[in-house]
């Protein structure tokens, strides 16, 4: 089935907080979905849209974001991480508290009873490929885009454990020329933007080269869109900082959620009045 518009919506933990200023913009614009697909925190923030594609939603996911600071998500003391750490060795929150998080906000339980046609990306373990989450438990799909290395421990559907959608897909502009569409909207978080340079520290050696697979794919996906599809990226509203590669430490640090939102929301609704 080909979809004349499709949102796609990238990976980029709390940066993701500049997609739902980008959704309140064009929700306010009047333009709706054919079809949604998200990455990690794009997974998240695409599958309220999906559910629901008016500007209220917009505002029901800056709440929802504002629960996640202050909720038990990514909360615990650094005894209780550190605990999770030693009692798991591989992440630092159980996805128990996210997991009912999203049963108890999303409206509907399956991906086929969204009113929007939705997918969201999962990197498989066993198969070392990535995933798309077409029908099934929406939670649970969302969940296993969302699961980050080292922060979440891998999540198991079927027979198959899944992690973080970005490992393979980071912004899936290939997806939505892949199902058809003719317009594709871009949500990203201005991440790719930032210039790199090499590591100088243990901890900015996967980092950096995480970086660089995942924008190596955008750019290959971005070169082969075809002359008749319109891609349209929207921006995050400031000019890409530094690439810092902390960022991805202060991943519980959600003091911005609001500026990042309004920032983008000011900018994408400048470019879509540009448009007209």
């Amino acid at each position: 089935m080909a979809y004349e518009t499709a949102f796609v919506l990238g990976g980029g933990g709390i940066l993701g907080a500049c997609e739902v200023g980008m959704l309140k913009a064009l929700l306010e614009k009047g333009i709706r979905p054919d079809v949604v697909l998200g990455t990690s925190i794009g997974a998240l923030n695409g599958a309220f849209v999906a559910a629901d594609p008016r500007p209220a939603t917009a505002v029901r996911l800056e709440g929802l974001w504002r629960d996640m600071t202050a909720g038990d998500v990514f909360g615990g003391s650094v005894l209780r991480r550190a605990g999770t750490l030693a009692k798991t060795r591989t992440h630092l929150h159980p996805f128990g508290p996210m997991r009912q998080l999203l049963r108890s906000a999303l409206p509907v339980a399956r991906i086929e009873d969204l009113p929007v046609p939705f997918q969201c990306v999962a990197a498989s373990i066993e198969r070392a490929a990535e995933h798309w989450f077409t029908e099934g438990p929406l939670a649970d799909a969302v969940l296993a885009s969302c699961a980050v290395p080292g922060l979440l421990a891998p999540v198991r559907i079927g027979d198959e454990h899944f992690l973080d959608g970005g490992l393979v897909h980071s912004i899936p502009v290939g997806r939505a020329v892949a199902l058809g569409a003719k317009t594709v909207y871009v949500l990203q978080v201005g991440r790719v933007e930032q210039p790199l340079k090499p590591p100088r520290r243990p901890w900015e050696v996967g980092m950096v080269a995480f970086e660089i697979a995942r924008r190596h794919r955008y750019a290959a996906d971005m070169a082969a869109v075809p002359a008749e599809v319109e891609v349209h990226v929207l921006p995050v509203g400031e000019e890409p900082p530094r690439y810092d590669s902390r960022a991805a430490l202060k991943y519980r640090d959600m003091r911005a959620v609001g500026t990042r939102v309004d920032r983008a929301y000011e900018a994408s609704l400048a470019y879509l009045d540009g448009m007209a």
